[in-house]
């Protein structure tokens, strides 16, 4: 999803002319700086446009400022935000997304529609819709960690909240709202994953096939989507770690579920990606700069020539995938062939990554990040220095309010903690079985929901929810993080 610093920039607005005074020609000059002035303001907003990832800034606005999601239990699942005012006093009724409101009366989108309504309590649509949800949840596994009370209705929360995400065509969306309604490969990856993990193996794949169907002939993702499936036109450069995130969603979902029927459709996304990759590889085994999930233009980086963590980690983890998934089908020649190339970006990473600590930058002095974790299990084996580097990069991120930045020296609000980074440092622990450590990241996420309990991007200092929820990528962590404390998570 969108993680861009510019997102947390103050807006640029055109000035607003002051009434003109009598005297005719002063307000003609002045009419003339500020037309000057709103000229000035729209070719800084046309560059931050023409800008590889950069994000247009936008006013702050309620839109994201909901509790969570309205749903109704019907195909297809729909999903539509809930006033604030609506979620004051409100609930949903167990293991369902139909919200209770403080009057009594219910709060759903009936079987089949995209337009909620309010009725009484003994309305039968109420009892449908919350059948359906919960029979739903059955199909599958609620993960909890162990700790059935305390993480249970996060974990339902979470998974409903993930399914309303979730399109029919398989667009799996960061989030409801305006520039969070998209598709990001990343996200969706991790969504597949998640639908793994609870045993509803049918979303996971309907995920995969979006992404199959949405990548381009040489193996590559825009760095984001409509809900149709059309590439969003803005100007952001292409994000390499996308396709080291889909091929590990594809190899896990394959790895946990055992089944192999869904290898032969996704076999062509497999062999782009991976070829793409190990193809990329410069003469030190580094794929090239690229922006990653902080969707920053590599050039405002430490090291603007080489890519950062947050691509290398996801590129490893891919080809080290996709060389398994080739071993699974057959496939020896390319199995070796990408086996080789993850050998030689493990290298690179030994030799100019280790030597630091594992920064963000492959340089002395590099700032530590949150993609640190992406060398850890579960998309990578087990390393004493990189569970040293892990600690060290959260005691750097961390904030007073119990969450953690983005990265060191974040350029952002520094104040406002990021789920899904601290999600990570969750399920980095998890994955890894530092238990104690897992349950205080998880501990600290359930008890900074909404009041409808979704889990928001973003939590500001005094604690409320500062960013928008449901959001897809955080709900995703949780659920793996949760099912890792429960059986081990595969490791490619």
């Amino acid at each position: 999803m969108a993680m861009a610093e510019e997102r947390d920039t103050s807006v640029v607005s055109p000035v607003t002319a002051a009434p003109p005074p009598p005297d005719r020609a002063p307000a003609r000059r002045r009419s003339g700086v500020h037309k000057i002035r709103r000229t000035a303001a729209l070719l800084i907003v046309a560059a931050l446009v023409a800008t590889g990832g950069a994000t247009v800034p936008e006013p702050p606005s309620p839109g994201w400022a909901s509790p969570g999601l309205i749903g109704g239990g019907g195909w297809p699942f729909t999903g539509v935000p809930i006033s604030p005012e609506q979620g004051e006093g409100a609930s949903y009724l167990p293991d369902s997304s139909v919200v209770r409101l403080e009057d009594g009366r219910i709060r759903l989108i009936p079987s089949g529609g995209d337009t909620p309504i309010t009725v009484d309590a003994s309305d039968p649509r109420v009892d449908r819709a919350v059948r359906s949800d919960s029979a739903w949840l059955a199909q599958g596994t609620i993960p909890t960690g162990g700790h059935d009370r305390a993480y249970r209705d996060m974990a339902v929360r979470a998974l409903l909240d993930l399914r309303l995400l979730t399109r029919p065509n398989g667009a799996s969306l960061a989030s409801w709202y305006t520039k969070w309604r998209y598709c990001w490969p990343r996200d969706s990856a991790f969504a597949v994953a998640a639908f793994t993990v609870t045993g509803h193996p049918s979303e996971a794949r309907r995920v995969l096939r979006f992404l199959a169907r949405t990548q381009s002939g040489n193996g590559m993702w825009a760095a984001r989507y409509n809900p149709d499936g059309t590439a969003v036109a803005d100007g952001r450069a292409f994000q390499l770690d996308s396709l080291g995130w889909v091929l590990w969603a594809a190899w896990f979902h394959r790895a946990r579920t055992g089944s192999s029927d869904e290898l032969p459709v996704l076999w062509p996304m497999v062999r782009r990606a991976a070829d793409h990759l190990a193809r990329s590889l410069d003469a030190e085994g580094l794929p090239p700069a690229s922006s990653d999930y902080w969707e920053r233009d590599p050039q405002r980086e430490q090291d603007p020539r080489r890519p950062t963590l947050g691509v290398v980690g996801p590129v490893l983890a891919g080809l080290r995938a996709a060389a398994d998934l080739a071993r699974a089908r057959g496939e020896t020649r390319k199995a070796a062939e990408w086996r080789h190339a993850a050998q030689r970006v493990s290298d690179a990473v030994a030799r100019q990554f280790a030597p630091y600590g594992y920064p963000r930058s492959p340089i002395r002095g590099g700032r530590m990040d949150t993609s640190v974790t992406f060398l850890a299990p579960p998309f990578a084996p087990a390393d004493t220095r990189v569970t040293s580097a892990i600690a060290d990069a959260a005691r750097k991120q961390a904030l007073p309010n119990g969450g953690v930045l983005p990265g060191e020296r974040w350029s952002g609000d520094p104040k406002v903690a990021w789920t899904p980074e601290t999600a990570l440092f969750g399920l980095a622990a998890a994955a890894a079985g530092r238990t104690d450590e897992a349950h205080e990241r998880l501990g600290w996420l359930a008890s900074h929901r909404t009041s409808l309990g979704a889990l928001p991007e973003k939590v500001g200092q005094t604690g409320r929810p500062a960013g928008p929820a449901p959001l897809g990528w955080t709900a995703s962590l949780v659920l793996l993080s949760l099912s890792a404390l429960e059986r081990p998570l595969p490791i490619p």
